[in-house]
Order: structure tokens, then sequence, then C-alpha cells
């Protein structure tokens, strides 16, 4: 059993102050740190069950007004593949236009953005390349991104204002990966996509520029656990990485997916349907695959792995992927940190134009990848 110790400080990082957040990180002892400004908390960063209810509810919070645009009334079981094609195309070229930035955010001026192509064995994927504009000449980190979507949905450009961000300021080059979608293409192939680009850019690092030597991956939602199986993948087939950055991730694919707290507390969230999740694992997961296999949270061993970030939010349905992830790379001796935003929905760093926490997450996510592919020379 993890020994648990709870240190209420204003701010555990002074540098990147959090607001509003829940903590959960790996201590030297082998601990957790538990941060909830807003109010008491059990040794796991949730509600104390011993405080009053209304106490836990203004910890969890309510969603930002704003979001209610977003709420997604569709039946998404009862579609057919050619009705679930047709709503990614018409959202993804509805998310990737200017108008949409309102709610997306706009990208960082201070960073280039390009598309180009990749040629793999038997297909070639689109990469969407973020590189820092005002940077001398030399060896950057490499950041490799996908986005979101429950395996069906979602685009690179999705992720502009924070990928973006990253690039400029970090500085790094951030690649977002076009990986093939369900219903076409079911797992494990985005997970082959994923690996099969990272391999190719750190193989290639002295064409594209970058540090091999200076490598996280990133993703959130369904990207998080493409993230996550990358980082289980490179402990022993490489490439080497410096840290993993999973965003509300889902980490159990299996029958389990909805046997967590979160998805009956967070059924009616306005941003993730619980019934587009059903569907995405049922497009996504064929007859023939062990759902554990892509599955990070039913994997026996986590040992030896990057250090990982894992961003949460409390209105959720999947935040307890994400919570239970960490405790299972502490409990493997994995360096681990958990924040978890009161006030956040999920998919929230996609729509900062609603959701406030999106910039101090942000923040937060560009002081850790400083730290570990940036590191500050010792004196």
């Amino acid at each position: 059993m993890t020994s648990l110790s709870i240190h209420r400080e204003r701010n555990i990082c002074p540098r990147h102050p959090v607001a509003g957040a829940e903590m959960l990180a790996a201590t030297p002892a082998g601990g957790v740190v538990v941060e909830s400004p807003a109010g008491r908390t059990d040794g796991w960063g949730r509600a104390d069950a011993s405080a009053p209810a209304r106490d836990r509810d203004d910890m969890k919070g309510r969603a930002p007004l704003g979001t209610r645009i977003l709420r997604d009334a569709r039946d998404w079981e009862a579609m057919t593949d050619d009705q679930v094609i047709a709503a990614r195309e018409k959202t993804n070229r509805a998310g990737s236009s200017r108008v949409a930035r309102i709610v997306t955010g706009r990208p960082d001026r201070r960073a280039r953005i390009e598309e180009t192509t990749i040629d793999l064995p038997g297909r070639r994927l689109t990469l969407r390349v973020h590189r820092p504009k005002d940077v001398a000449a030399r060896k950057l980190p490499l950041i490799v991104s996908f986005h979101g979507g429950g395996f069906i949905m979602g685009t690179a450009a999705q992720n502009d204002w924070l990928n973006s961000h990253l690039a400029a300021r970090c500085p790094a080059m951030v690649v977002s990966v076009e990986y093939r979608l369900a219903p076409q293409h079911p797992l494990p192939r985005p997970v082959e996509d994923g690996n099969d680009v990272l391999v190719r850019l750190v193989d290639d690092a002295a064409g594209w520029g970058v540090d091999p030597a200076a490598v996280a991956v990133m993703g959130e939602s369904a990207g998080g656990m493409i993230a996550a199986l990358l980082a289980l993948r490179a402990r022993k087939d490489g490439p080497p990485l410096r840290a993993q950055v999973l965003l509300y991730p889902t980490t159990d694919w299996t029958e389990t997916m909805a046997d967590y707290p979160s998805m009956a507390a967070n059924a009616d969230n306005p941003t993730l349907p619980v019934s587009r999740l059903r569907l995405g694992r049922r497009l996504s997961v064929p007859p023939t695959l062990d759902p554990r296999s892509v599955s990070p949270l039913t994997f026996d061993d986590v040992a030896g792995l990057p250090p990982a970030l894992v961003v949460t939010a409390a209105l959720d349905p999947v935040a307890d992927h994400g919570r239970r992830y960490v405790e299972r790379l502490h409990e493997d001796g994995t360096e681990a940190r958990l924040i978890c935003y009161p006030r956040a929905t999920h998919s929230f760093l996609s729509t900062p134009g609603l959701v406030p926490a999106a910039r101090p997450a942000r923040r937060e996510i560009l002081a850790f990848l400083r730290d570990h592919l940036c590191p500050a020379p010792r004196r």
C-alpha cells in the first residue's frame, strides 16, 4: 500500500501556480502530495467523504456556462458507420475553421504551423508540424502529439492552441499526427500509426532538426491512451522518452470502461456523451483484439516509464481513468503527477475560449515539458 502524506500548500510549484486545481504527485518518499484550494480531499485527490455534501459540490464545481453550446444530444450508439464518418467530417471541418477559434483558441503567433505527409508501410499520414519562428538554428526537443476523439472523431488542428504555444515557448518541434480512425481503421492501427511516426522522426532526427535525446509524447483523451501505450512500448523497444503528458486520457478500453464513479457522476456532462464513448469502443475494438492490449490501466507492469503528467477534469466521465492510472504508476514506482481541475470538462484544452481552466493547465504542461526536455544547466 502506498503511504500517503497530505500537504495543504497554496502552491506546490511556486513558479507556476495552479488556480483551483487538485494535485497528486509522487514525493521522494514514495508518498502522495495533494493540493485542493477549494476544500478537503482524501489521499487520492478526491473530495473527502467526511466533508459536508455542500463542500464536496463546491470542490467539484459547475461546468462553465459556455460549454452548453457543445452539448451533444445525438444518439451515437444508433448511428451507422456511414453516419459516424459523415458526422466526423462535418465536425472536423467546423472545428478547423477560423470562426471556430473563438472556442478552440488562436494559435501562438510565434509558432509556424505547416502540414506535411509521411510515408509509412502501406499508408501515407498527414503531420501537422509546429515550430518556433524565432529560434536560432539548433536541435529542438521533439514532442509527438495525438488528438482526441474516441478513435472515431478528431483532427490534429483541434490542438493548435496548445501545440503552437508549446512549440514557441518550450521551445520545441511539436508534431501532431493524423492517425487513422475507426470504423475504417480499428485498433491497433491508430497506435501503430503513432509508434511508426515516432520511430521515423527519431531515426531521422537530423533531417527534422530535432534532438533524439529530448523526446516526449503527449495526447488528449484517446490520444492520451496512444501516448501512454507508446511510453509502455518504448521502455523495451525505444526510442527513449524523457516525458509523457496525458490529458484526460482514456486508459481502460475493456468491457469495464464505464465502471468508474466518474462515469455515473458526469453522465450528463456537455462535452463527452457516454453513448459516444461506448460507440467509439465498439467500432474501434475488433473481435480479434484483446482490449487489454490497448488499455494501459490493465497492464501488469507500468514500472520504468518516463515521468508522467496527467491532467484531468472533475466534470469528465473519464476523470477516474486518469486518476487510477496515476495510482498504478505510483504503485510501480514511476514518477507521476496528477492535476485535476474542478470546473473543467472533457477536452477543455481544446476549448480554451469556453473553459478558463485551460490557461493554467497549459502553463503546467509547459513547465513540466521544459523541466524534462530543456533542463537548466547545473551550476
